[in-house]
């Protein structure tokens, strides 16, 4: 997020949801914004092709069709444009590149919006006129628009909104990416990604290749490796010989469950490292105990940017031990066997024997981190990065008076249709997601007893006039086929979702998840799959 969630739900004086179910996925930030609405009178915009619980409290919600994000999005800025809306004076002095999207903006008139996302044009420019004339405005999204063939071109649009209309580097505005896990974030700041390392400093570039293989004591390859979604193909393929897991269960949560069981059959060696026994579990050649969130001690990096302490509550239980130890104990046995050679180096010698001492080595390697330390934590201090050094206060708000690469650049973006859509064999549409009382892949909600009281089978939402067609009523199962698998499910006739279209989790294994469904076609530069979309057939069972 380049804002924080406080100063969004206290500044802004309207809000642009679209693509996140933030009440079901984000309950805390999620009240924060119902209070803001209900209190003091913030607009709400949610687009989303279902009607998800915050649309209840939204001024406009626009029911676009999935697939439809970037259509809907340029549709806003056209009528922007056309109105002399846009922010005149910040496009002047902090932007470059505005005629290049004025020119794209003119393909995108009102009414092939409306036609193309099935959300009427006068509802178009009333949405248009609301986020022109409530400033600041902030703009969140999550998966919603993020898990598509153009989740990157999503994102970047959204950019070019709120740079239209000045919504940068100021309180109550900007671009706000809702984490989908807890500490989504932090793993991608200290090199969770295959073409960074720590503080997303690009492999590719020599002098931060340098840096790091001085302190690790070790040559380090300059080219881009694989992402997950490259990496499971791979083990069919030959070139994933094997696959070191951690908290992670692909057999559960990666598109076509079928095609992930084949390459963990076909992959050499699985390693992987759980609190619990996973349904990734049964593909594994050895599995290693780790600790749980209160069970160690650490930092996580939260969706604003803020690092924030964790501490070790209890003793993991048997042999189970924190994640750090376990994988800087095999590297270390790597070592001592001779497998990889590495020279003496400040930060080489995987002897850690706390969490601040690699908190320390982040700080020196990481420039984002820099004056990250356990101690300023301890004290209480809130630190959202960057934290350029040890009296830095932190950055709660990103792009104050300047861009990091100077001025903000406008990039053109155009529609691109989803990778598949219904057709006469596949008539329905199916986009997936998580609902309130379960998390991913189930693993720890579906051992709480509670919950399993609440929500204890995946159910399927369907509109009540594709139930009367197919036959179905409340108490109906469905049964769910596209072009990779099959499920079996119950059907939750409600009209959360239109007419053609239909909603399922991924919680429940087996014959229930929704990712035997989902097809893997990618993002070409996130390489993240398109989850929300993909053509199905309904039938009663």
């Amino acid at each position: 997020m380049t804002n924080s969630m406080d100063d969004i739900a206290r500044d802004a004086a309207a809000f642009f949801i679209i693509g996140s179910n933030t009440t079901e996925q984000h309950p805390v930030f999620g009240a924060m914004l119902r209070r803001a609405v209900s209190q003091r009178g913030a607009k709400l915009v949610v687009a989303d092709p279902r009607t998800i619980d915050i649309a209840e409290f939204a001024t406009l919600h626009l029911r676009h069709k999935p697939g439809t994000d970037i259509l809907l999005i340029n549709g806003l800025m056209r009528i922007i444009l056309d109105k002399g809306w846009e922010d005149k004076a910040f496009i002047a002095e902090r932007t470059e590149g505005f005629e290049e999207l004025g020119t794209l903006l003119k393909q995108y008139p009102p009414d092939k919006v409306a036609a193309g996302t099935g959300v009427p044009a006068e509802l178009l420019y009333e949405t248009a006129e609301l986020l022109a004339t409530s400033r600041p405005a902030a703009v969140m999204w999550a998966m919603g628009i993020t898990q598509h063939i153009v989740g990157v071109r999503n994102v970047m649009d959204l950019a070019n909104l709120q740079m239209l209309l000045g919504n940068m580097g100021v309180a109550g505005g900007g671009v706000n990416p809702l984490r989908g896990q807890n500490n989504v974030q932090g793993a991608c700041d200290l090199g969770g990604l295959p073409d960074v390392y720590p503080g997303y400093q690009k492999v590719t570039n020599e002098e931060a290749r340098k840096k790091f293989e001085s302190a690790w004591g070790a040559a380090l390859p300059g080219n881009i490796g694989s992402t997950v979604t490259e990496m499971m193909p791979g083990c069919l393929e030959g070139k994933t010989k094997a696959l070191y897991i951690l908290g992670e269960d692909p057999v559960m949560s990666d598109p076509d469950s079928n095609h992930i069981a084949a390459c963990l059959k076909a992959c050499e060696f699985v390693l992987l490292q759980e609190i619990f026994p996973s349904e990734t579990a049964s593909y594994a050649d050895v599995l290693l105990p780790g600790a749980c969130f209160a069970e160690k001690t650490g930092t996580t990096t939260n969706t604003e940017r803020r690092i924030q302490m964790v501490r070790k509550a209890v003793e993991p239980p048997g042999e189970a031990r924190e994640d750090w130890r376990i994988t800087a104990g095999l590297a270390g046995r790597i070592l001592a066997g001779g497998k990889r050679s590495v020279a003496a180096g400040k930060h080489s010698n995987w002897d850690y024997t706390d969490t601040a001492g690699i908190m320390a080595e982040i700080a020196d390697l990481t420039p984002s981190y820099a004056g990250v330390s356990h101690e300023r934590l301890e004290r209480g201090e809130r630190l959202q990065w960057p934290v350029k050094d040890a009296t830095h206060p932190g950055t709660p708000i990103l792009h104050v008076g300047r861009f990091t690469r100077g001025k903000g650049k406008f990039v053109p973006v155009e529609h691109v249709p989803p990778a598949e859509l219904p057709d006469d064999e596949y008539p329905f549409l199916l986009s997936t997601g998580r609902v309130l009382y379960h998390w991913h892949g189930g693993e720890m909600t579906r051992r709480a007893r509670g919950l399993l009281e609440v929500y204890n089978q995946s159910l399927v939402e369907v509109n009540p006039d594709d139930a009367v067609k197919l036959g179905l009523n409340g108490n109906k199962r469905v049964r769910i086929t596209s072009r990779r698998g099959r499920i079996e499910a119950t059907a939750w006739v409600t009209d959360r979702v239109p007419p053609g279209m239909v909603f399922a989790n991924f919680h429940f294994p087996g014959d229930q998840n929704a990712n035997v469904l989902t097809i893997a076609a990618l993002d070409p530069v996130s390489k993240i799959p398109e989850y929300k979309i993909c053509a199905v057939k309904v039938e009663a069972v």
